[in-house]
């Protein structure tokens, strides 16, 4: 199969579900069956290969070690194909039977979709998306790890495209993505963790880092935590078809409950990456004063906004050599009182490496620009006790709805930043008495001032310029008239 016929594949799926089913909810449904349908298929050809090795001996080939997950009797996709009646339910029975066999690595996998509510789900529909499922075989020999995970992938981005603005809370374009991984640049043996991973893209793309500098991905281990229980399983299904062994990826609440510890705190990473949601009202700010896990390390944030809770429980999360790029609102720069006091902790702590100024619109349902903030544990010698200013605000390509942030920027961007010297109206790295000047106020147009063109026009030049203009349309405009006239009495 090639990727094309995977994703018209996989977009006729949603469509046969339009309808009864809202577009926000696609997900729910699809992804589950995506991945029930390619680990019945694997499983299949691992038990063909079993049955050859073993001239034919059907028990020998049902042996677990022979299977990467076991599917119990009567769970497996060709026993839901057979159903004509009730099909949500042999669906439903399926799925909990899998998790239940795999419960090590698939227990809640599937996500708690309603498989028999028959009013969204009519056997008659589930017999159509079934049947059109079943066209092909998304086993190994079928179809290549890398090529089902891009399809992933774009299925991802299509339900985004569909629901548009609740698109946000699981969806991060991956051209910003893309630039986060290439400046954390991770390595080979490295871990890497994501306390707010949505469906995973963050963790995917540090894989995919890794496989553009020739270094072995697999030596990689994966860290997630999600709130959202639909995107959290997304995001498991979605490490399983990228061909991804070692990760962990927890449901839960990160700043009230992180699921991550060593012997002496919370465990530690090489990369933090992040895009958490923005400007979290409800995050927990009860316990924060005293906060368990000791990542009240410069301030508490304000109760009615997360965004210093996560920077911090980021920092906190970083190892002795540990560095971390996190997207957040640009009122993070500049907000005064408790973030304020906050940020100059952080910057007096000569942790924060760079700000970056992101181009508006690009974020879906988001018209506000975001920045990049980048931290490090310990800085490069000529960048200690500085930060890199990056103001890439019209690094976009512009579209009539949403805005892009096309290659071709990141790539200036990631320049930019590597270079870490001035540029005119777009990069300045400041010292940190300059950051004292402005009361650590971290607004990007303080530092880097965007120059006047010395070719423009004197105000007197614009005026005589615009009287000629006036003086030209109004000639045009009775003239106009003029021919109007003769027209009407022709």
């Amino acid at each position: 199969m090639t990727l094309s016929q995977l994703e018209q594949y996989l977009s006729k799926a949603a469509w046969i579900l339009k309808g009864p089913v809202d577009a926000s909810d696609f997900k729910v449904y699809i992804f589950p069956l995506l991945f029930f349908k390619r680990i019945s298929d694997v499983y299949d050809e691992e038990y063909t290969q079993a049955l050859k090795d073993s001239e034919g001996d059907e028990e020998y080939a049902s042996l677990p070690e022979f299977h990467r997950f076991e599917i119990p009797e009567g769970c497996h996709w060709n026993d839901v194909r057979e159903q004509t009646t009730n099909i949500g339910l042999a669906i439903e029975k399926a799925l909990r039977g899998i998790e239940q066999a795999n419960q090590n690595h698939l227990y809640g996998i599937f996500g708690d979709a309603q498989w028999s509510n028959k009013n969204k789900l009519s056997d008659r529909l589930m017999v159509d998306l079934i049947e059109h499922l079943s066209q092909y075989n998304l086993g190994n020999q079928s179809v290549e790890v890398d090529l089902l995970g891009q399809a992933y992938e774009y299925l991802i981005k299509h339900f985004a495209d569909l629901t548009n603005k609740k698109a946000g809370e699981f969806y991060t374009p991956r051209s910003v993505v893309h630039l986060l991984g290439l400046i954390l640049d991770p390595h080979q043996g490295e871990t890497i963790y994501d306390p707010a991973c949505g469906t995973g893209g963050m963790l995917l793309e540090c894989v995919n880092h890794l496989r553009e500098q020739n270094e072995d991905y697999r030596t990689l281990k994966l860290y997630g935590q999600e709130k959202n229980l639909t995107s959290s399983s997304i995001a498991r299904m979605n490490m399983f078809l990228h061909g991804i062994e070692d990760f962990q990826i927890f449901r839960g609440d990160t700043l009230r409950n992180p699921a991550f510890f060593e012997a002496d705190g919370l465990k530690t990473f090489d990369c933090v990456i992040a895009n958490p949601p923005f400007s979290l009202k409800d995050w927990g700010a009860g316990a924060w004063a005293n906060d368990p896990y000791g990542r009240n390390i410069a301030g508490v944030p304000p109760k009615g906004n997360g965004d210093m809770a996560w920077v911090q429980h980021m920092i906190a999360s970083m190892n002795a050599t540990g560095r971390m790029a996190v997207v957040l609102p640009h009122g993070a720069l500049f907000r005064k009182n408790a973030e304020g006091r906050i940020r100059q902790a952080l910057i007096e702590q000569d942790l924060l490496e760079a700000a970056i100024g992101l181009g508006p619109n690009i974020f879906y349902g988001a018209q506000l620009a975001a920045c990049v903030l980048i931290f490090r544990r310990s800085k490069p010698d000529k960048r200690r006790n500085k930060v890199l200013f990056i103001d890439g605000s019209d690094q976009i390509r512009v579209g009539r709805a949403q805005n892009y942030l096309e290659p071709e920027h990141v790539r200036q961007l990631y320049k930019w930043f590597i270079g870490g010297e001035d540029v005119e109206n777009y990069v300045h790295l400041a010292d940190m008495s300059e950051i004292e000047e402005n009361e650590f106020n971290l607004n990007i147009p303080l530092y880097v001032e965007k120059i006047i063109e010395d070719d423009l026009p004197s105000v007197e030049e614009a005026l005589a310029d615009l009287k000629a203009a006036w003086t030209a349309s109004q000639k045009a405009e009775e003239k106009f008239k003029s021919i109007l006239e003769g027209f009407l009495r022709d």
